[in-house]
C-alpha cells in the first residue's frame, strides 16, 4: 500500500473513530439535561399513568428530569409528528401504545412513517381492555348489550380515532353484527366521564383509569378482551366467553424515539427500562393497572416485533371493517 493511500485512509478513519468514541461518551454521560417524555392523550390515562411512574423511576435512575408532556389530539398522530420530527439525540421520547402500529394501516397518509421513523426502545405492558356500560344501562351481560344495540342506537367512546378503544369496539360490533356510532374523545378520561354521566353507552377501557368508576358502581364491566380473566376482575368473563367467539386482542405500552437516535443511547434506555419494569414495585403498580408487565428484548428485536405489529393490525383494522380515514 503506498504512503498515500495510508494517509487517505487515515483521513477517512480518525473521523470516524472519533465520531465512535464520541457517540460513546455522549451515551456514557446521557442524559446531560431533561428529557420531554411525551404522551399522546390527556392527563390521568393509563398511559399517562405509566409515563409518570417510568419518567419518575429513570430521574431517580439517571439524575435527570424527565418530564411528562401531553399532547392529545388526532388519535395519537399529533404526538407522534411531534417526537418523529424531533431531533434524534435521546432528549424526545414517548410512551407509545399499539395505536404506532394500528395507525400504519388505518390511515391513507400519515405524516411519518410508523416503520421507519421511529426506534421502538422498549415494551413495557400488555393491556387487556374492558368492556364497561355506565350503570344507568339496563344491561347486566354482554348478551343484555347486544340485544339492546338490536332494538335502538348506542355510541362507543374512545380515546381517539384509531386508538385500541375505536379498534375493539368496532371489532365487538362487527363481530356481533350490531351497529353502534363511535364518539372519539381526546383521551380515555374524558370519555370515562361522559359514560358515567350516559351521553355515551359503553365503551373499551384500560382497567386503571376507570378503576375507581367501576368500584364505586358508576360503570359496570361486562367482558374483557383476553381469553383470560383479569386478576384485578376475577368474576369478569373473557368475551370469547361471554358470547363473542374468537374475541381475543390486547394492546400494549412501550417508549420510543425518534429514528437515528444513537444507538448506544437507546440501548442504555432499552437496559434501564427493562430493569425498571423487573423491579417488584413498578411491577406491582403495573398488575395493579390491569396491565401485565413486559420483559422486552434488544432494539432489533424490537424493530422486527414492530414491523409483525403493523401486519396483525393490520388484518384486525381489515376484520372490524374500519374505514380509512384521510
Amino acid at each position: 500500500m503506498s504512503k498515500l493511500s495510508r494517509r487517505s485512509l487515515f483521513a477517512i478513519a480518525l473521523p470516524a473513530l472519533a465520531a465512535t468514541a464520541a457517540r460513546a461518551q455522549d451515551a456514557e454521560d446521557y442524559p446531560t439535561r431533561s428529557v420531554t417524555f411525551v404522551v399522546p392523550f390527556t392527563k390521568g390515562g393509563g398511559t399517562d399513568t405509566l409515563a409518570l411512574l417510568f419518567g419518575n423511576r429513570l430521574q431517580e435512575r439517571l439524575g435527570r428530569p424527565f418530564v411528562v408532556q401531553n399532547r392529545p389530539g388526532q388519535g395519537t398522530v399529533i404526538a407522534t409528528n411531534f417526537v418523529a420530527k424531533s431531533p434524534p439525540d435521546g432528549y424526545t421520547i414517548m410512551m407509545a401504545v399499539s395505536t404506532l402500529a394500528i395507525d400504519a394501516t388505518l390511515y391513507k397518509r400519515l405524516p411519518y412513517d410508523p416503520a421507519r421513523d421511529f426506534a421502538l426502545v422498549a415494551l413495557v405492558a400488555w393491556v387487556p381492555f374492558v368492556l364497561v356500560v355506565g350503570a344507568s344501562l339496563p344491561v347486566y351481560s354482554v348478551d343484555d348489550l347486544i340485544n339492546l344495540a338490536k332494538q335502538r342506537p348506542l355510541s362507543y367512546g374512545s380515546g381517539g380515532i384509531g386508538a385500541f378503544h375505536h379498534l375493539a369496539g368496532a371489532l365487538f360490533a362487527s363481530k356481533t353484527g350490531i351497529k353502534m356510532t363511535h364518539v372519539p374523545y381526546h383521551g380515555t378520561v374524558p370519555a370515562l366521564k361522559d359514560l358515567t354521566q350516559g351521553y355515551i353507552q359503553l365503551m373499551f377501557t384500560d382497567y386503571g383509569p376507570a378503576q375507581e368508576l367501576i368500584v364505586s358502581g358508576k360503570l359496570r364491566p361486562l367482558a374483557v378482551t383476553t381469553t383470560t380473566r383479569l386478576a384485578v376482575l376475577p368474576n369478569v368473563p373473557p368475551l370469547a366467553e361471554a358470547g363473542v367467539p374468537g374475541f381475543d386482542v390486547e394492546a400494549w405500552q412501550g417508549v420510543i424515539a425518534p429514528a437515528k437516535t444513537p444507538s448506544d443511547i437507546v440501548a442504555k434506555l432499552n437496559a434501564m427500562l427493562n430493569a425498571i419494569v423487573a423491579a417488584p414495585d413498578v411491577s406491582g403498580r403495573i398488575k395493579d393497572l390491569g396491565m401485565a408487565p413486559i420483559g422486552s428484548g434488544s432494539p432489533a428485536e424490537l424493530a422486527a416485533f414492530l414491523q409483525s405489529e403493523i401486519v396483525r393490525w393490520g388484518k384486525i383494522v381489515e376484520a372490524a371493517g374500519i374505514a380509512k380515514s384521510a
